[in-house]
């Protein structure tokens, strides 16, 4: 079994994971159906319908929509997550986080507004013009 499955019609799939490696600099919009991992520079808005994991040194400098958003890295921009955002402890966010659950281990850093409850827009309140 993969360690990352969806149920679709009855049945177990195996989710998209996209990885984003050490030393890599993206410049430009990302956008999966599964899960996207980030350990290098991603320079622009990072979107996974399930979930983004933005590991230690780690940086987005964007805003990320997603379902669940997991980061240990840093984060420079708004954060938009319909269900639940998880700050571990060497994470930096310097921007706005909206959601309906947030998780926030000693040490993880939080500088913006946090809005919780029900999420009626995926996208970060920064983003919106």
């Amino acid at each position: 079994m993969a360690i990352f499955t969806e149920k679709q019609s009855g049945r177990e799939t195996e989710a998209s994971l996209s990885i984003i490696g050490t030393g890599l600099r993206v410049e430009g919009d990302l956008s999966s159906d599964g899960v996207v991992k980030v350990e290098g520079t991603v320079v622009g808005t990072v979107r996974a319908t399930r979930q983004v994991l933005v590991a230690k040194g780690g940086v987005v400098e964007g805003d990320i929509v997603t379902d669940e958003a997991i980061i240990g890295g840093e984060v420079r921009g708004g954060i938009g997550a319909q269900e639940r955002v998880e700050l571990q402890a060497t994470s930096v966010v310097h921007g706005d986080i909206t959601t309906k659950r947030l998780f926030v281990q000693e040490g993880g850093e939080i500088n913006g507004v946090i809005r919780m409850g029900e999420v009626n827009e995926r996208v970060p309140a920064e983003s919106r013009h």
